[in-house]
Parts: structure tokens; sequence; C-alpha cells
């Protein structure tokens, strides 16, 4: 699952200058936050660029870990625990940073995050995984930036060049193909629930593109994982009841890393490195994240990659870029 998107639209994102984040503009922080007039950058370009990819890492290896995770557990105590333990560690850090809780006014856009990020991308991508592979529902979810866009371009009203919806709907059409030509001409329920899993997210994505304008990011995904904890705790306890639990080495590591390194710490990073870099410069980044992908399901999972995996990957990825230089 992965940040908000790089086709979220381009802004700026306000960050905790106590945290000692540097401005989305690139300038020095002053002690009041604002950006110093003399335009001094208070970390480095490289930086920034090196915490994007690590974000970019860590999504790419989500779908993997989560397969891993299916070794031990059920898919529902699988993304209720994911959920429980990721925000443990995002009210770890909220609390040692002295985060005042968000304003009344953003709890709906929080849980419009919280529903497609947290709980909705996690949930419909792990059942899809009991049936898809780690390298088909990558092809599949590489569309998201697409989605995301399209969402963001009908949220905020803002009206993208024919070049811009021209690739987007070429993306699609690639995406579609593959699925029924691995589906052996028809959408599968595996396929069902990543396209479902698509809208979710890009639904949270959009929204939480938004609130990163009010906000930092990571308190955006912080306080989205928080609010969800009376809803995660719960079921947590309920469903590692109802579903048959077998720890093994993979499962623990798969639960741990999909907790810890997908939904907090990919997150953390990769807002840090686009408020450094910016969100252009991030986007073209995540453009080698479904490459990613398909890379860790064969080293780590030994899958059989078919020819059509790479080749549509590839293709989604040049209608992605052909979306990012018309929007820019």
């Amino acid at each position: 699952m992965r940040a908000q998107n790089s086709a979220t639209t381009p802004m700026t994102i306000a960050v905790d200058t106590r945290a000692g984040s540097a401005p989305a503009g690139g300038g020095a922080a002053s002690p009041t936050g604002a950006a110093s007039p003399t335009g001094a950058a208070a970390s480095p370009r490289t930086q920034g660029t090196l915490l994007a990819l690590a974000g970019v890492v860590a999504f790419s290896l989500t779908f993997p870990s989560t397969v891993w995770g299916l070794e031990s557990f059920g898919p529902w105590s699988l993304v209720a625990v994911r959920s429980t333990l990721a925000a443990l560690i995002a009210g770890a850090f909220l609390l040692a940073g002295r985060v005042p809780p968000p304003e009344r006014r953003h709890w709906a856009g929080l849980a419009v995050v919280a529903g497609g990020v947290v709980i909705g991308f996690p949930l419909l991508t792990t059942l899809a995984l009991q049936t898809s592979t780690t390298s088909h529902a990558a092809v599949v979810v590489g569309l998201l930036p697409l989605t995301t866009a399209v969402l963001a371009a009908a949220r905020t009203g803002r009206r993208p060049s024919r070049t811009f919806w021209g690739a987007a709907l070429a993306g699609a059409a690639v995406v579609i193909a593959f699925t029924v030509q691995q589906s052996g001409g028809a959408l599968s329920a595996g396929d069902l629930y990543l396209f479902g899993a698509l809208l979710v997210c890009a639904a949270g994505y959009t929204e939480g593109g938004r609130l990163a304008r009010l906000m930092p990011g990571w308190q955006v995904i912080g306080w989205a994982l928080v609010f969800c904890l009376p809803l995660t705790v719960p079921a947590s306890a309920v469903t590692l009841a109802l579903e048959p639990v077998h720890l093994t080495a993979h499962g623990v590591i798969g639960l741990l890393w999909v907790a810890a390194g997908s939904t907090f710490f990919g997150l953390y990073v990769w807002y840090r490195g686009m408020a450094a870099i910016g969100i252009p410069r991030a986007s073209q980044l995540q453009l080698a994240q479904p490459l990613l992908t398909l890379f860790w399901s064969v080293f780590l999972l030994g899958e059989d990659l078919p020819l059509a995996a790479p080749l549509a990957a590839g293709g989604v990825l040049v209608c992605i870029a052909v979306t990012q230089r018309a929007k820019s």
C-alpha cells in the first residue's frame, strides 16, 4: 500500500520544525517555522532523495510481506493486528513529539484516510493475495498513481490536459488487458478486490494530500492510525480467537514489516523526503515501485514471473511518466 501518492496534486507541505524537518519549499527553518529569507536548505537534497527512496523500497515489500504474514495469520487477523501495531508505534511518536490532537474540522478527512489507507487497502489486498500472485497484484496496483490523479482532479475541480487523460486511459487499458489475460478471459475475485483497493486507497491518498497542506504528512497518517485503535484493538482480539494462528519465522517477519515497515516507517520517510525534494521529484522515484515488487516476488517468494507482468508494469510506468510531465 503506499503514502500519499505521487499522483496527488502538487502542494506545499507544512512540516513540523520541532521534528527537524525542512519546509516544503526547501528553505531553512526559522524559530517560527517559516522559511528563512536566505533560502539555505536545512538538509541536503541528497538526504531527501534517499529518504524518499527508502519509502519506495518499503512500499515495494508490502505484498511479499503480506504473503509471508498469511503463513501464520488469517487475512482478517493479519490486517487487524497490523493496524494495531502500526497505531501503537505512531502513537508513541506523537506522544514523544507532544503533538496536539488535530482540530475537529479535520476529523472527517482523517476518517477517509483511515478507511482507505489504514483499513480498506490492507484488507482488500490481503484478501486478494490469498488467490492472486504478488506479481499479478503489483501490476494491477501499479495503476494507483493514475487512479489517485483522477480522484484528485475530481476532488479539487482541476482540469488536467488531454495528454494526461489519454495516458491515464492507456494505463487503465494496459492493466485491464493484463488482468483479463492472466485470469483466462474474465476477472477473478482477487482482481475485484484489487480494483476495490485501488479506489479506496486513492480516496485516502487524495484526502491525505489535502490534509498535508494543513499539517505535517507523517502526522496525517499517525492520527489516522491512532483514530482506528478503538476499532482495531477489539478486532484483533476477535479475529485472533476465530482464525487459526500458526507462528512461523516468515509469518512473524511479514507481520512486523507490514506494521512497522510499510504502514508507518515507509510513510514517515516518504513524507520527510517529499517535503525536502518536492512532490514532482519524489513522484518520479515512485515509478519504480511496481518493478521492485516484481523483483521481490521472484527473489523472496520464488514466484514464476510471466513475461506479461514486466511488460505490463513497464507500460504502466510509461503512462504514469507521461501524466507527470503533462501535469507539470
